[in-house]
């Protein structure tokens, strides 16, 4: 089983600009716009839902959520990350230690940052959650689905403006578990991502919501936007 050390150290990053404790690039995410995530998660959702975004990064899902109506708190661990981010309530805090005095009608953990494949810290990411969400209220998350990570494999794309990503290296160090080098080009701009992630089945995920408090309620998303997993308490 891969540790807590050797996954934070397998993940990284390079290129110009701020990168994160994760490998991401500051500059990079900050020129991403969303792919239907927003409205996905507005129409999930009640009408004006106070909203907690763990992983908010450079606010590419917050900035349409408040365009929609709903009050968002934004949370990264990244200050680089965070100054991007425009009207909404931001703080900066690793997801696991976490501890506001107030809970939220949905609480957010997009961008497949649940795909961890450090156990101990997904745990912890889904206590935030849970501790975070109102009764009554949801989590949603965001994950990659389950076959993805038996039939990826490098590939090449141009994603308009010049924009070019590529997945270079594709590695499956132990069953489950997917090793994977990206690369993004913009102009003369060039960043790259290497992360280890762990593929959640449906029943592997179960066990662990359970473990944190929460029951999944759902799964709606299109392969487009990602995998969606949507959870209650599961004292509701």
């Amino acid at each position: 089983m891969m540790g807590i050390m050797t996954s934070r150290k397998l993940d990284h990053g390079t290129g110009p600009g701020p990168i994160t404790p994760d490998g991401c690039a500051v500059d990079y995410y900050a020129l991403l716009a969303p792919r239907g995530e927003p409205e996905l998660i507005h129409a999930a959702i009640p009408e004006g839902a106070a909203i907690l975004e763990l992983g908010a990064g450079t606010g590419r899902i917050t900035h349409p959520l408040l365009a929609l109506g709903h009050a968002v708190v934004a949370v990264d661990e990244s200050p680089e990350m965070l100054a991007h981010v425009k009207g909404a309530e931001r703080v900066c805090s690793t997801i696991q230690s976490l501890a506001l005095d107030r809970t939220f009608d949905v609480v957010l953990l997009m961008s497949f940052v649940v795909d961890t494949a450090d156990d101990e810290l997904r745990q912890a990411f889904l206590r935030t959650c849970r501790s975070h969400v109102a009764e009554g209220g949801c989590v949603i998350l965001q994950r990659k689905p389950p076959e993805w990570y038996d039939t990826v494999q490098p590939f090449e794309r141009e994603a308009g403006d010049g924009h070019v990503v590529r997945m270079t290296e594709v590695g499956r160090p132990e069953p489950g578990l997917l090793l994977a080098t990206m690369e993004y080009t913009v102009g003369d701009r060039h960043w790259t991502h290497t992360f280890l992630s762990k593929r959640l089945d449906d029943d592997f995920l179960a066990v662990s919501l359970r473990a944190a408090g929460l029951r999944m309620s759902g799964c709606s998303w299109t392969a487009t936007a990602g995998g969606c997993v949507r959870c209650r308490s599961d004292a509701l």
